[in-house]
């Protein structure tokens, strides 16, 4: 599919405008987005709900027209997951320290995190920059080519390494998200 970022512009337009069915989508979306704007200086409660309804709505009446399609999105997405646990991507794991970079500066220079988050924040990413760097040195020292993925999985001590990392990662953001949890709750009951 060679095509320009036009051509591409093109195309979603003439899909668009080319049925019913994705006309009455296009306008059902506009309206949405209108309700969301005009609602978003009024902040009424009532609308704020109904919206949800009719996306959570939405959802549902896909799910339950396309089913058979659905479940197979959902088994190739856990293909997908199951086959990066056992079979780590070196690109989605330089993509993962990008992000946790990321929230390291973010950490660093908020004024928001709690001193016992940001003590948990950096012991994770110490722990996976040594792993990181760890990983670095034995691809060069073994002379383990990145991107032959035969190679990488035959050497135990990195693909251990990069599974290690993904499941602290895991560990890490699972708590993040029951810390942030018992915050709102906490501050919503007290």
């Amino acid at each position: 599919m060679n095509l320009s970022i036009i051509d591409k512009i093109v195309t979603v337009l003439k899909y668009i405008f080319s049925s019913f069915l994705s006309i009455e989508l296009f306008i059902f979306s506009i309206l949405l987005f209108v309700f969301l704007i005009i609602n978003f200086k009024k902040k009424n409660k009532f609308i704020q709900i109904l919206i949800i309804g009719i996306y959570i709505g939405f959802l549902l009446g896909i799910v339950l027209s396309y089913s058979m399609y659905v479940k197979s999105c959902i088994d190739s997405l856990v293909k997908v997951i199951l086959n990066y646990i056992y079979f780590p991507s070196t690109i989605m794991y330089f993509f993962i320290i990008l992000f946790v970079t990321g929230v390291l500066f973010y950490t660093v220079f908020s004024k928001k995190l709690s001193d016992f988050k940001k003590i948990v924040n950096f012991t994770i990413f110490s722990i996976l920059y040594y792993f990181f760097t760890s990983f670095i040195a034995l691809a060069t020292s073994d002379g383990v080519d990145l991107l032959d993925v035969v190679t990488l999985y035959k050497n135990d001590t990195i693909l251990s390494i990069v599974q290690v990392s993904n499941f602290i990662l895991l560990i890490w953001l699972l708590f993040t998200g029951f810390y942030y949890l018992y915050k709102y709750f906490k501050k919503r009951f007290d």
